[in-house]
This record gives C-alpha cells, structure tokens and sequence, in this order.
C-alpha cells in the first residue's frame, strides 16, 4: 500500500508542477512579470540553467547538464531505499519521500525536455528585497524535506527522553 500512496502523491506533485508551468511557458515571454500582489508578488517567467537560486548556472554546459540529470536520478534510488525501510503505517514519511520524488521528478522533466527549469513564483518586498523565483516542484520538494526535518526531531527527541529515562532509572539502582 505505501508504494501506492508513494506513487500516486509523486504523479500528482509531478502533474500539478508541470501544469503550472506549462501555464507560465506559453503564456508568458521570457522575463515577463505581472503583479499579483503589488510589491510583493509576481508571476515571472524564468529560465534557470541552474539549481536552487541558479546555483551551477555558469558551469559549463557539458558538466552542468549531465550532473544535474544524474542528481535527482541518484536521489530518486535513495528515496526509494528509504522508502523500502519505512512502516506502512508511517504516512508522513511515505508522503514526505513522494513529495520530494514528485518535485525531482517535476524539475528534471524540464532538464531532460528543456535544458532548464521554468521557474516563476516571484516573491519580493518593493524594489529592497528579492528572494529568488521557483516553482511548485520546489515547494514540493522543501515540504517533504522540512516534513521529514520535523519528524527527525520528534524521533531524536523521544530518543533522548527514553535514554534520559533509562539514565535515570540505572543511578537510582546503583
């Protein structure tokens, strides 16, 4: 059942971003924007060569394309080990893992088909502040990531208060 559930949310995330932009793709040029929340939000179209924040971007094409094809391919086989050792029952986990596999998947299309990824959520404060356009495969893949960010914590957490516990109970003996 979790590779269904696996699966199903990685298609979804994968259909949703490539919708979106396939959206900005044809109806905007590139470097178009249009306010939708005047200083604050835009839609831009954007052609990253790059990674996050166009990261990679000057590196030559040659080296840049093939590792940048070869990530997510690679995170894509350890996501599924992961998933491998994951309960069927760990639903957060499953979806966190099928998040950041939909949002690889999503941007690694544009890679293979495009040579770039089309990038246009424009956030920005006035003219002062400019935090780097992305895409919805972005946020799919930092949802899954912060998700399992948090589930980490908990479980370290509940690690240390066991083995604080355990401390405990053993100098009361002692």
């Amino acid at each position: 059942m979790k590779y269904k559930i696996f699966f199903v949310i990685l298609i979804l995330a994968a259909m949703l971003d490539q919708a979106t932009k396939t959206y900005i793709a044809t109806s905007f040029s590139i470097g178009e924007s249009v306010d939708v929340i005047p200083n604050f939000f835009n839609l831009t179209y954007i052609q990253n060569y790059g990674v996050a924040f166009g990261f990679l971007a000057s590196l030559d094409p040659l080296i840049r394309t093939p590792l940048l094809i070869l990530f997510p391919l690679v995170a894509f086989v350890v996501i599924l080990m992961m998933l491998k050792g994951t309960r069927e029952n760990d639903l957060f986990s499953i979806v966190s893992f099928s998040l950041i596999a939909g949002g690889a998947l999503g941007n690694l299309s544009d890679r293979i088909r495009l040579g770039f990824v089309v990038d246009f959520l424009d956030f920005h404060y006035g003219s002062q502040w400019h935090y780097p356009a992305f895409n919805v495969a972005d946020i799919s893949i930092c949802l899954g990531v912060g998700v399992l960010l948090i589930l980490t914590i908990r479980v370290g957490r509940k690690e240390a208060k066991l083995k604080a516990h355990q401390n405990t109970r053993e100098h009361t003996k002692a």
